[in-house]
């Protein structure tokens, strides 16, 4: 995530769509995946459901390689079809070779926690587990998505083909935000972003310091991307208009499903 931000190929979570993906045809006609479903629900409900699918399921479908992932392997060759890369099978192409024991030993603790809350939901019952365990989890999970995915997509701020990608154009594609009082809860991981990508081995402590440095130097370069807009605004935002590139090659930028006419429409017209 950090050695490939905002890659078309290599990056790794929140890695963009194509129109294709979508399903689109090069015509930009729809007929299936996600257009047919934004075609059948409408512009609101879709970013609902958009919302809905990062923060409530986009973490485990990111750990299982079904959602987010990058197009190659760790050997650096592009996926075959069908193929995925998830962070529990110890020969995943997530992970080299040399990995494997650590990964099964990580896999093997996951079931081991499961099985710990199976038996606290057998014996203390399913509705205290939740409300300890699983709701918190959520909670966890929905942020740390919410994070990443604010913090690098935006239709106003490119992605980059293996073409054109650079490391420093990737770290200054990053968005610093406001998030009100959970700059405080969560130490401003939000509103000093940028200086987390630039530098992701600083401790937090020093993060708006080092923030206010940056931007000092990038903004008159019109290099430091900042966006006031209130958290929940921006996340509405994004959702609405965040969806698919063209193409994973050269510059590109987000597009949205709602500029794309309806079938229905085009029958009408026919």
């Amino acid at each position: 995530h950090h050695r490939r931000t905002n890659n078309t190929m290599d990056g790794e979570s929140h890695t963009p769509n194509t129109k294709a993906e979508m399903g689109l045809s090069v015509k930009n006609e729809r007929h299936s995946g996600y257009a047919a479903i934004h075609e059948a629900i409408g512009d609101g409900p879709f970013a609902m459901l958009q919302i809905f699918a990062h923060l409530a399921i986009g973490w485990p479908l990111y750990l299982m390689g079904l959602a987010s992932t990058g197009r190659l392997g760790q050997d650096g060759k592009v996926l075959k079809d069908g193929e995925i890369i998830d962070h529990y099978r110890p020969w995943s192409k997530m992970f080299p070779t040399k990995l494997r024991l650590k990964i099964t030993m990580s896999t093997l603790g996951v079931f081991a926690a499961w099985y710990a809350i199976y038996e606290a939901s057998c014996k203390y019952g399913v509705l205290p587990v939740t409300l300890w365990y699983i709701g918190p989890l959520m909670w966890n999970q929905a942020w740390l998505v919410l994070y990443t995915w604010l913090q690098h997509n935006d239709p106003s701020v490119p992605q980059y083909g293996p073409d054109e990608w650079t490391w420093v154009r990737g770290a200054l594609s990053t968005i610093d935000r406001p998030y009100g009082i959970f700059d405080f809860f969560h130490h401003k991981i939000g509103s000093t972003h940028v200086a987390h990508h630039l530098f992701h081995e600083m401790p937090f402590y020093k993060a708006d310091v080092a923030t206010a440095a940056i931007k000092e130097f990038l903004e008159p370069k019109g290099l430091y991307n900042y966006d006031p807009t209130p958290w929940y605004l921006a996340m509405w935002r994004v959702a609405k208009t965040c969806h698919y590139v063209d193409e994973l090659d050269g510059v590109q930028y987000y597009r949205s499903l709602e500029d794309i006419p309806l079938s229905k429409d085009g029958k009408k017209n026919d």
